[in-house]
């Protein structure tokens, strides 16, 4: 039977489905109508404990075995009937009960497959109580179901959703999150005729499971077995010659940069994760991890099929995966070559990073013009530099920033933080600027106050590509340079049209600037896209604060909170 939850009871969260199992074995050695029978039984009894989904819950496991033996005999017979029950009753200790489950059906079969879902830049304004990471939430329970409640106000462009817990995003479960302008709001180019949603990335023929196992064993991934586009290898896009088309782009891979290019066709980027910037034709476009843009793509070719091509950069080998953009009026099939990758990859590619422009008389989500927020006049008042880097800690692969490694906390930092839970998070493990000291672990946290405006700079010291992305904001790409970074490449900012993103790109042995205004209070994790560093420690939280506790600043808890960790118990 499933017991129903009652707020008030605090050491029982559940009881799971009372399982028997029953084996039976006959001795027959003969049978005869005149019978006796005696019984005799033995009960056996184990108690031991569980930790489940992601070590958040908590369970209690009574097991008792009774071993009940029959014995029929007649004059010249004996029957043995041995009866073994085992009755396995699981009920969840105090540090579970506060989840506030509906419903526990299945419960430890599918206890694994706790998940959060995360909408990769949507700024979730006032709300990081429903970020969907594990360091603001409790992960949704299984068989049960979440409502997020959150506004895309102040924002349009192109986004999208996956799964942030474990490694479930190797196997899929992301999808698209499409922004679009108010009726009333300008937009600055004409409507096209429809929208094309492309979520490309890299993929794995082994299962999400095996890849995590192997990450926790102290391994590094394989290398991607390929690329798809919306799932699959092979899709069509279908439209009519002459019109003008919108494609949506997104990188939702876990580890690899790709460049996207049309057979035929040039792109006009018109939309860059909520910017809308100078429009410029492009005949191809790399698209780091996380990163998602708008593309205007017109069929002014004779009709036909032309291949799309999505292809690795910055890898040893090169991985592609194709589609057909089909004119509606095509009775030819594709032909010809695969349109080709651009010559080289680091200058090419930073170049072209710097033509991304901030259109400083359009729209955005508001009637005011981008142009005047005058990021570029504003007095920084803190700095910061983080290095990534990939040191062995106890003999296994870990990532760092600024020389600590992530480690996730039983208790969400979000609840920890509202509940002054102490010992759960760090605020001095993480540094202002890299230092040569011995890569350690921690649940770190970095503070800064509302309406602060940071400068932080990402140095990559490493030989591969980062994509770092910040929950809850977007902010200004102020500038791209190889090598170390020092105080005298701040001429080098661009403090004039800088697009603003969501998620930015650091090349190998290069140094990436950003500008970030704090206007969105609550705990915001800071991480590497490219899953694997994410997953073992290349992150941390900025804790964006206020002393006065006001609705102005930040919502107040939902009805629908969960609560794990040392927050069970805790009253809202």
């Amino acid at each position: 039977m499933f017991l129903p939850l009652s707020p008030s009871t605090h050491w029982l969260a559940f009881q799971a489905k009372i399982i028997h199992h029953f084996i039976v074995l006959l001795l027959i050695i003969s049978s005869n109508t005149s019978t006796s029978v005696f019984i005799t039984t033995y009960s056996f009894s184990f108690t031991f404990h569980l930790n489940l989904c992601l070590h958040i819950f908590r369970f209690e496991a009574h097991l008792i075995v009774t071993v009940s033996i029959f014995y029929i005999s007649t004059s010249d017979s004996l029957l043995v009937l041995i009866i073994l029950a085992v009755t396995a009753v699981v009920v969840a200790t105090e540090e579970a009960e506060a989840k506030r489950l509906g419903h526990t059906q299945n419960v430890l079969s599918d206890l694994l497959k706790c998940l959060w879902f995360i909408r990769n830049g949507i700024k979730q304004r006032k709300n990081s109580w429903q970020d969907g990471v594990l360091g603001t939430n409790c992960p949704i329970p299984p068989n049960s179901n979440f409502t997020y409640k959150f506004q895309t106000k102040d924002q349009i462009g192109t986004y999208n959703y996956f799964p942030s817990t474990a490694f479930h995003k190797a196997a899929g479960g992301f999808g698209a999150i499409n922004v679009y302008a108010r009726p009333r709001i300008p937009i600055p180019y004409p409507l096209p005729v429809e929208d094309f949603t492309l979520l490309i990335g890299d993929w794995f023929k082994t299962n999400h499971k095996t890849l995590q196992q192997r990450l926790d064993s102290g391994g590094v991934l394989p290398f991607p077995d390929g690329m798809l586009i919306n799932g699959q290898t092979q899709t069509t896009f279908t439209g009519d010659q002459g019109k003008t088309y919108m494609f949506r782009i997104s990188n939702v891979g876990s580890s690899s940069t790709f460049n996207f290019r049309i057979q035929g066709h040039t792109m006009k980027v018109v939309e860059v994760e909520g910017s809308h910037v100078m429009q410029t034709d492009y005949d191809s476009l790399d698209v780091h991890v996380g990163q998602s843009l708008s593309l205007l793509v017109t069929l002014n070719q004779s009709p036909k099929d032309y291949y799309i091509v999505a292809s690795t950069r910055f890898v040893r080998s090169n991985l592609s995966v194709t589609a057909l953009l089909r004119y509606s009026n095509s009775g030819v099939p594709a032909s010809g070559d695969m349109p080709p990758l651009p010559p080289g990859e680091l200058v090419w590619s930073m170049r072209q990073a710097r033509t991304f422009r901030w259109n400083l008389t359009a729209n955005a989500a508001r009637p005011n013009p981008q142009g005047s927020f005058h990021y570029g006049k504003i007095n920084t008042t803190k700095s910061f530099v983080f290095s990534n880097s990939a040191p062995l800690i106890n003999g296994k692969q870990r990532y760092a920033v600024n020389g600590v490694s992530y480690v996730n906390s039983d208790t969400p930092l979000k609840l920890a933080d509202h509940f002054n839970i102490p010992g759960v998070f760090s605020t001095s493990a993480i540094q202002s600027v890299p230092s040569n000291s011995p890569a350690t672990v921690a649940t770190s946290v970095v503070k800064a106050s509302l309406h602060d405006f940071l400068e932080i700079v990402f140095q990559n010291n490493e030989k591969a590509v980062q994509s770092w992305h910040l929950d809850g904001y977007d902010f200004w790409v102020v500038g791209f340079g190889s090598g170390q970074w020092t105080p005298a490449k701040r001429q080098l900012y661009n403090l004039v049209d800088a697009l603003t993103r969501h998620t930015t790109q650091v090349y190998p042995n290069s140094w990436t600037a950003i500008l970030v205004s704090l206007d969105n209070q609550g705990m915001w994790n800071m991480r590497s896209a490219i899953w694997e560093r994410q997953y073992l420690g290349q992150q941390f939280y900025l804790k964006v604060w206020d002393p006065v506790q006001s609705l102005a600043n930040e919502y107040n808890p939902p009805d629908n909170l969960l609560l794990c960790g040392k927050a069970i118990g805790r009253h809202l």
